[in-house]
């Protein structure tokens, strides 16, 4: 039961990440040019292939325009 809703949760979080990069008007390029990265990246981690740290978090909130209290708010959000 405890795996299922860490996998749901990990869910919305990769939601919200794209999701914030969409409301920013980016592609999956621009921000991977923003954060110096390739756009595989970007994919990889929206899509759930790869996992962030905090502070990988935190340079895409820089990058998208947001900080990463205001993330992490939206993010409490969803997962209630």
């Amino acid at each position: 039961m405890k795996k299922r809703i860490h996998i749901a949760q990990r869910s919305r979080l990769v939601r919200l990440l794209r999701e914030i990069r969409i409301e920013a008007r980016l592609t999956q390029m621009d921000l991977a040019v923003r954060i110096e990265r390739d756009q595989t990246f970007v994919s990889k981690y929206e899509s759930g292939q790869r996992r962030l740290d905090v502070l990988e978090a935190r340079e895409i909130c820089q990058a998208i325009g947001i900080t990463l209290e205001e993330f992490a708010r939206r993010l409490e959000k969803v997962l209630k």
